[in-house]
């Protein structure tokens, strides 16, 4: 029997203050109030005072109200039977499936010990030319796609989530818009991507504290496949909604802040989350892709500036398209030397002549003379941004190789590229016969 305690202290939004004894941080504890049964979490302890949100909110709770602590932190089911199906940030249903409680399992425990982990080796494909050939996502990566508020970084996920050759998706919204929420569960749906998926969704509408435990699910759940053997897509949308929570409650406790309000422990709680990606020597792997809205497009901005010291790169997200010079998958080395052998010469050739048509722009909207090259550069690069660019663009990885070979037929000769020339008499004549 757990014991029951009576004298709540405090009520500070929807942080109530018990006084209790032998209670562990996390701890999961039940309130008895008039309406019913309130589920709440441990986030501080002062001594013997007992600090909890609330998860439902405080309304209705009185300082007389019981409170049960049950001994353990929050649980969420897991198997075969939440494939395919919606719940909310506490892991109740949000469709129109039971509630499930076979399978319990403890949500946010520490990461995995890195003897147990394999150098990431295996790229994950996801027919968007802008990751495939140029920063190639790998199994077992934390990579955070950086963008702003109305960039279509929901869309790029859901793409993903459609594509990815990948056993397991599980989507992690923070934070969403209804619309939003609306939006991946209609798409996969469509597509026929949902029966391999698993939602976990938190509103902007519902209470802050399920926000807090979106990514903790998401990855207990997904670790829980990957010791199966799956390999396991987690996307979460949008980091800087949890951290935005994160600052709530620490106003709330009178925390001491950080640089613009944030806790000073914001690294260790993002990093926290995304190291729970691994690829298991023995068994599956975890693979996690982040949205970090940065507000006012300042990537100096705290929640931007920890996880880019924590994740291996970020894509990003700008006018609707996958920038390439801010983009970058730190990992993509270990893959795309094992796809095709002109896989990183076209890479390295495509971006570099991109960057001279940047320069070329530049000097073409300030008046300077255009040379004979700076015209190929000025056609190669509205090209690229058309057929490589274009998030419409949606094509196999080696269909995108061959179409970069194609770009730079149709715009150079093949001694303005750099490439050597085995692989200029490999590729150039006709690339369409190696694909």
């Amino acid at each position: 029997m757990h014991k029951v305690y009576t004298n709540i202290i405090g009520i500070a939004g929807d942080v109530i203050t018990v006084v209790a004894e032998d209670i562990g941080y996390n701890e999961i504890a039940q309130i008895q109030t008039r309406r019913g049964v309130s589920l709440a979490q441990v986030i501080r302890l002062d001594g013997k005072k007992v600090f909890l949100q609330v998860f439902a909110g405080s309304k209705g709770i009185s300082t007389g109200d019981k409170v049960r602590f049950l001994g353990h932190p929050m649980r969420v089911a897991s198997g075969e039977n939440l494939m395919g199906r919606i719940f909310n940030g506490s892991g109740q249903p949000l469709d129109k499936g039971p509630g499930l409680s076979d399978n319990m399992i403890d949500i946010g425990g520490p990461p995995v010990n890195p003897v147990k982990r394999i150098i990431p080796n295996k790229m994950i494909r996801t027919g968007i030319p802008m990751i495939d050939v140029f920063n190639s996502l790998v199994e077992s990566q934390k990579l955070p796609i950086f963008s702003i508020a109305g960039e279509p970084y929901n869309e790029v996920l859901s793409r993903i989530a459609i594509q990815a050759e990948i056993d397991i998706i599980i989507l992690g919204g923070m934070g969403l818009k209804y619309d939003d929420y609306l939006f991946f569960r209609d798409t996969l749906e469509e597509q026929g991507a949902l029966s391999r998926s698993i939602f976990f969704i938190h509103t902007a509408s519902d209470p802050t504290v399920e926000c807090l435990l979106v990514p903790d699910i998401s990855l207990a759940v997904a670790e829980q496949f990957a010791l199966l053997g799956k390999r396991v897509l987690v996307l979460l949308t949008d980091m800087t909604n949890f951290s935005d929570a994160l600052k709530e409650i620490a106003i709330t406790m009178e925390q001491v802040p950080s640089n613009r309000g944030y806790p000073g422990d914001l690294y260790s709680q993002l990093a926290s989350r995304y190291e729970k990606a691994v690829d298991f020597e023995t068994a599956g792997s975890i693979t996690i892709l982040a949205v970090t809205t940065m507000p006012g497009d300042d990537v100096t901005h705290p929640v931007p500036d920890n996880t880019g010291y924590i994740t291996e790169g970020q894509l990003y997200l700008k006018n609707a398209v996958i920038e390439p010079f801010g983009s970058l998958s730190r990992l993509k080395q270990q893959v795309n030397g094992k796809t095709r052998d002109d896989h990183r010469t076209i890479m390295d050739t495509m971006i570099q002549l991109f960057a001279n048509y940047r320069e070329s722009k530049e000097k073409l909207s300030m008046g300077f003379q255009m040379s004979a090259f700076d015209k190929k550069l000025l056609k190669y690069g509205r090209i690229f941004e058309e057929k490589m660019m274009s998030l419409a663009v949606n094509i196999p990885l080696e269909k995108a190789l061959n179409l970069g070979w194609e770009i730079m037929r149709e715009c150079f000769e093949p001694e303005e590229t750099g490439i050597k020339k085995s692989l200029v008499e490999k590729y150039w004549p006709n690339p369409l016969l190696t694909s």
